[in-house]
């Protein structure tokens, strides 16, 4: 792996820096993206030189066990990467294990904090991507108007709102009068989606993972209507033919424009705000201000993604600068970045300092080694050090 390398330090003295992998490393994968997301692990794992415990959700195991099967079909010998089923008690033998020595997590807050704690204690390095609430921010004087709607309610609504890098807050700016123009368009758009079996062909929207998921959803979007959000499309009470019995939740929008947010010192309190909601909920605020919609946007505690949606370089650059989120979209919704850079989101929405893929993930895997050596020649070995410390000087 790459390293650094300096001769001659002194005569016949040469340092070099190199990076080793770690040993055996562990990946704990979620239920929404079982493919894509333990192959943000393993191959990185494997690739720099460690052996791989894959431990996926017991919600969707199915994508690890077809992955390692082609591993082991193209000749991976036996052994290098392994999957293991189970929950909680599987999960703390992964954090206690001696021989396990870095943990990839992703999921939600309320696991990925007690697994980097554990973990943490335990010696093991740990990284967990962990929730989101995504702001775009849409400067209304400016923005491609129907690209822009059409962006939004994808990055909303699609994979059913359940991925961390769902926009599930829209800030827009300019005055209310305008705002309830685009939201209104937005609901329109919305109401376009098609709720159904995901493997049925057109349809946009499928279910949520489970009827706890769903149960939870519909009382969070009640309870904010209780607390005086306008529901501008309720997606509730949705059946689908033939799965009647399914976890459906259609495209829903809830409106807090009315109540005028605009001061980031004064918190928002609506759970449809401040709830990662994981499901196609959409709320809507309406400032004045890019100032505000900046100042909101960075009052949020989480910080994986965000995006603007302007044709003013000026306001980009701005938004570019100021905002804190780790992965910003300029006119791009969704902005997960390609393999050879790092996923970057930031606050609550990670722990651990070390980032998935790229760089990030070849520093996760490995750890540095540094070799000092002294080969004097031609002198009969000369001085190999006493009780005093070295210092660089000429030889005599």
């Amino acid at each position: 792996s790459q390293g650094d390398s300096l001769q001659n330090l002194a005569s016949g003295l040469d340092t070099v820096s190199y990076r080793v992998p770690l040993g055996v490393c562990a990946g704990i994968a979620p239920f929404n993206f079982p493919a894509m997301i333990a192959l943000w692990m393993y191959p990185l794992a494997i690739a720099t030189g460690n052996t791989y415990v894959l431990k996926p959700t017991e919600k969707a195991p199915s994508a690890s066990l077809l992955l390692t099967k082609y591993l082991h079909d193209l000749g991976l010998p036996p052994g290098v990467v392994n999957v293991i089923h189970g929950s909680k008690s599987t999960v703390d033998g992964i954090l206690t294990h001696p021989d396990i020595k870095a943990i990839s997590f992703v999921g939600s807050n309320k696991a990925g904090e007690y697994i980097h704690d554990v973990g943490s204690q335990n010696g093991k390095r740990v990284q967990a991507n962990l929730g989101a609430k995504n702001h775009a921010t849409v400067m209304m004087v400016d923005a491609d108007r129907g690209a822009t709607i059409k962006a939004i309610v994808g990055a909303a609504f699609g994979a059913a709102g359940q991925r961390c890098m769902a926009l599930s807050v829209v800030v827009l700016v300019g005055d209310l009068e305008e705002g309830q123009s685009w939201a209104n368009e937005i609901v329109e758009e919305a109401k376009l989606l098609k709720v159904g079996n995901g493997f049925e062909e057109g349809v946009d929207v499928g279910p949520l993972i489970s009827k706890d998921a769903k149960d939870r959803a519909e009382t969070i979007i009640q309870q904010s209507i209780d607390e005086g959000a306008e529901c501008m499309l309720d997606g509730r009470g949705v059946v689908v033919e033939g799965f009647e019995g399914g976890n459906f939740i259609g495209p829903t929008v809830i409106n807090l424009s009315h109540q005028q947010h605009t001061d980031s010192n004064q918190p928002i309190t609506n759970p449809a705000y401040t709830e990662e909601i994981f499901a196609p909920v959409l709320t809507i605020l309406t400032v004045p201000t890019l100032d505000d919609a900046i100042s909101i946007s960075n009052a949020n505690p989480y910080g994986n993604g965000t995006a603007i949606f302007t044709s003013s370089g000026g306001a980009a650059r701005k938004y570019r600068y100021e905002i804190e989120a780790g992965q910003v979209g300029i006119n791009v919704p969704i902005p997960v970045p390609l393999p050879f850079f790092s996923f970057t989101g930031n606050k609550a929405s990670i722990r651990g300092d070390v980032n998935f893929y790229g760089k990030g993930g070849v520093s996760f895997f490995t750890q540095w080694k540094t070799v000092t050596s002294n080969w004097q020649y031609g002198n009969g070995g000369g001085d190999l050090g006493g009780v005093t410390m070295p210092v660089l000087g000429k030889k005599q």
